[in-house]
């Protein structure tokens, strides 16, 4: 299915979104090759035309008394645009002006968006303006009615069309358009300019509100270009951050594992609305060894805060307890002593001759906690030795220390290059201790795993 664009030209009161009103609207339904629909309407501004406007557009007081006022005609400009993508000519102007009114009617106007101007600049280079005039004379566009809106929409669709059939082959044609919507997809609040100043550099990335709250919270390598990745895509997401994002902000770690860990603090300290499962993520439950009556080794779920002898942290009893069925049914241990069957007899996977008996005493505790033993390298969350994870720091001249003891990791932060000889107590001086936090443990036991070539220092 070829892609739809809707050309959209208004004619407004002023140049204030917040202030002005639109009193013209014209659009024009475009597949690249022909106009398949077309929309154009005098609208009620239900305020008087300044004079030196009608002197640009022709469009008086008189002519848009009896028009249709824009709750009027709102579901038919909705209808018309559809799921095409939104251009128009310096499309920022014409799209806040729609999405002010949308808003006004409870509405949230969203579209994904492509300024004609920007896409001729790429298409025309070296012309002296790109103002939709002076393309009209480069042209030779016949336009009767500048500073009217279909006249001005479908010049603009004019030019649309040469600037697609440049190269008409569909994937030159579709990472044209898509790299034009990413520039121009963005927060109201945010310009370009703005993304471009980012560093394209490791860390962790703040969205705010026009209030200043925390509305998300997210780490990269290259910040710049998640960030760029955050307002490209089409989803519900997407929309959300486009429509609340007013300021980012930021804070470089250097490298990875600083910034995973960075933003899994952040997210449980800030809370933020968007990162919804992340700031649910609280372990309440731990699982710890234990032992039945007649010896048997066996696994249990406690509350996180009654234990010290944790060997993994979950969200719920219920996560917990599925994790030991996973490691019973690996291991071949018995379901009833580690409290997933409630058998009085034996369990049920003894009838299916999947456990060995222990449930009944067919199997002696000796061979059995054996294998109980071996089962504890899945279950066993916690460092069992001290170490010191050296990684990039966020100059050239220092390095990033992480500080893993007594089991869990204690925190991390930045040495100069030439202390790095120091001893460990040295080094621990560098360190920004946290509280403890089972996510984090987990984020570096896994990046040490996936990256074998980290330097690590046991002590």
């Amino acid at each position: 299915m070829a892609q739809k664009y809707a050309v959209v030209d208004l004619e407004t009161t002023g140049g204030i979104p917040k202030r002005d009103k639109i009193t013209e609207v014209a659009i024009i339904i475009y597949d690249g090759h022909t106009i398949i629909n077309e929309y154009q309407s005098l609208i009620n501004p239900e305020r008087t035309i300044p004079p030196h406007i009608t002197r640009i557009t022709g469009i008086t007081n008189e002519m848009v008394e009896d028009a249709p006022k824009f709750y009027e005609i709102a579901k038919e400009i909705i209808d018309t645009i559809g799921n095409s993508i939104f251009v128009a000519h310096n499309v920022r102007f014409d799209y806040q002006f729609l999405r002010e009114e949308f808003l006004s009617l409870g509405y949230t106007f969203t579209k994904r968006k492509l300024c004609s101007v920007k896409l001729s600049r790429k298409a025309f280079p070296g012309l002296k303006s790109y103002a939709l005039g002076n393309l009209i004379k480069y042209f030779k566009i016949d336009v009767q009615n500048r500073h009217r809106a279909y006249d001005d929409a479908w010049a603009t669709t004019i030019i649309l069309g040469k600037i697609l059939a440049i190269d008409a082959s569909d994937a030159s044609r579709k990472l044209l358009v898509d790299e034009s919507i990413k520039l121009t997809q963005l927060p109201e609040a945010l310009t370009p300019d703005d993304i471009k100043a980012l560093p394209a550099k490791c860390g962790v990335y703040y969205f705010s509100d026009i209030n200043g709250t925390l509305i998300y919270i997210g780490k990269s390598i290259n910040i710049r270009s998640r960030v760029k990745q955050h307002f490209s895509k089409h989803n519900s997401k997407t929309n959300k951050l486009l429509r609340k994002v007013h300021n980012i902000s930021y804070e470089l770690t250097g490298n990875e594992l600083a910034s995973l860990v960075l933003e899994s603090y952040e997210i449980k300290k800030e809370l933020p609305e968007i990162n919804k499962a992340q700031k649910r993520r609280e372990y309440a439950y731990a699982v710890i060894k234990d032992a039945d009556k007649s010896g048997y080794a066996k696994y249990k779920v406690v509350k996180a805060n009654t234990t010290d002898a944790a060997l993994s942290y979950y969200s719920s009893r219920k996560a917990a307890m599925s994790h030991i069925e996973q490691i019973t049914e690996v291991y071949g241990l018995c379901h009833k002593i580690n409290g997933n069957d409630k058998s009085t007899t034996s369990c049920f996977n003894y009838g299916l001759d999947k456990c060995t008996g222990a449930c009944i005493g067919m199997e002696f505790p000796l061979t059995y906690n054996e294998r109980f033993k071996d089962s504890l390298q899945l279950m066993n969350r916690i460092f069992e030795e001290n170490m010191i994870i050296i990684a990039d720091g966020r100059e050239v001249s220092e390095k990033c220390v992480f500080l893993v003891e007594d089991g869990h990791y204690q925190g991390h932060g930045y040495i100069d290059v030439e202390y790095m000889n120091y001893g460990i107590e040295e080094l621990k001086e560098s360190i920004k201790y946290r509280k403890m936090n089972p996510e984090a443990d987990l984020i570096v036991r896994n990046y040490i795993w996936g990256h074998p070539e980290v330097i690590v220092k046991k002590f």
